[in-house]
């Protein structure tokens, strides 16, 4: 019986053996043949990746108004804007902006309808956010040294949690972990301090109009304003701050102390306007700043001997080429995840909305949204899931941009750009045109 088993494998492994020899074996021939003979063939997947992003890009450059939500009975700049994240598909979300008047006002993601305003009663509101897991849950940080959370599914005005910081605490930036875990803080300098607060931010709606204290403090890595901090977007242990002293320090925030948290400090050599996380595994971070210059770099490369910064523009007003536009200031930027591109945002004094492409060569203009906005864009959101954009500026309008969509609401005005009280303790971009030596 032994033998007559051997025997059959014998005989399958001689069939298997011919099978490769008259099937795979031309197969293999074929594609180095072709190969050889067409040195470009390599790059017919490169062609392919390259098409999917140029496809993105004229998306974007192909946005156009669906929804404008004109300005109210009190006009306001437009400083920052971010949507929920709806809890199952096809359902409402929210739209919340974060306003020069020391409010928070929210509005239905679609439609643009204004439902409910917020305010810090007394301080200014700085930034807003949603929670990740729980889409009625918005956050915003009070220049009075808390950081406030409402649910906006309540008509009350209260909020449904404060989170205190220290008596000198002046909060001007802040973020919320992926995970909803962790509230962070950036202060306003006060004598020589400068501070990072956290906070535990679960069992929020379990425990209305209570108060947080702090968890701790990092307070040795800046030392002037705090001014931009985002967490991982995947990675809830992870966060990035930048501040007035040119910095971007990295943390992992697991780590006992601060200065084994602190994993890299980058020097963008200005102060920091804003910043986020990019690239495949959100790995890189970047940066712009107050007099338009841009940084970025792939923490990747820490534990290696290659360079970690990929691109370093020290005025982007005098790279990209806009033809007779001008780009007058940067507002952000925004990660494609799709097609891996890191786009940036910026416009004009008249409203325009220039997008400009990221690669390791330089900057190019993608596009330029136009018929929108009278005056200066100060803040956007981007929207993966509908490839929508929101806009909103010093003309105190709110913008919602998709690809081809036609505009169903009134013409925009002739000018709309409003004067505002609050313009002191907001950080007016630099449109004057002046060489820098490197």
């Amino acid at each position: 019986i032994a033998y007559f088993s051997l025997q059959q494998d014998v005989i399958a492994g001689f069939l298997y053996a011919i099978l490769i020899l008259a099937v795979f074996h031309p197969v293999v021939d074929l594609i180095d043949n072709f190969n050889l003979t067409y040195k470009y063939s390599p790059l017919i997947i490169i062609s392919w990746e390259m098409t999917a992003v140029e496809r993105v890009e004229e998306q974007l450059a192909g946005l156009r108004i669906a929804r404008r939500c004109e300005p109210g009975e009190e006009p306001a700049y437009l400083l920052d804007i971010h949507t929920s994240t709806a809890p199952q598909p096809g359902s409402s979300r929210f739209v919340a902006v974060s306003c020069s008047n020391e409010s928070v006002r929210v509005y239905h993601r679609e439609t643009l309808q204004f439902l409910r305003e917020y305010r810090g009663r007394p301080g200014l509101l700085s930034g807003v956010r949603f929670a990740h897991a729980c889409d009625s849950l918005v956050f915003s940080a009070c220049s009075q040294g808390t950081v406030r959370c409402w649910d906006v599914r309540s008509a009350s005005q209260e909020p449904v949690q404060v989170f205190t910081g220290y008596p000198s605490n002046v909060f001007i930036s802040f973020d919320i972990s992926c995970s909803d875990l962790i509230v962070c803080a950036g202060t306003e300098k006060a004598e020589k301090d400068t501070f990072l607060v956290f906070w535990d931010a679960r069992g929020v709606t379990d425990c209305a109009s209570a108060t947080k204290e702090p968890l701790g403090v990092y307070s040795e890595s800046h030392n002037d304003d705090i001014t931009k901090i985002c967490f991982h977007p995947t990675e809830p242990n992870l966060v990035v701050s930048g501040s007035t002293d040119g910095l971007v320090n990295v943390f992992d925030i697991n780590k006992d102390n601060e200065d084994d948290a602190l994993i890299s400090t980058c020097n963008s050599d200005s102060s920091v306007s804003s910043l986020g996380w990019a690239g495949e595994g959100y790995k890189q971070v970047y940066c712009t700043t107050h007099d338009e210059g841009f940084c970025w770099w792939d923490m990747a490369q820490l534990d290696t001997e290659d360079p970690i910064t990929l691109l370093h523009v020290l005025d982007v007003r005098e790279s990209v080429c806009t033809e007779n536009h001008g780009l007058h200031y940067l507002v952000g930027g925004l990660y494609h995840e799709k097609a891996g591109k890191l786009f940036l945002v910026g416009g004009t004094s008249t409203g325009n909305i220039h997008l400009i492409s990221c690669s390791t060569d330089g900057l190019s203009l993608v596009g330029t949204l136009r018929g929108g906005h009278s005056a200066t864009v100060r803040s956007f959101c981007w929207s993966p899931t509908d490839e929508s954009l929101l806009t909103g500026g010093e003309d105190a309008q709110l913008l919602l941009w998709k690809p081809g969509a036609v505009e169903r609401s009134l013409t925009k005005k002739a000018s709309l750009k409003i004067s505002s009280s609050v313009q002191k303790r907001v950080r007016v971009h630099n449109t004057s045109l002046k060489s820098r030596k490197k």
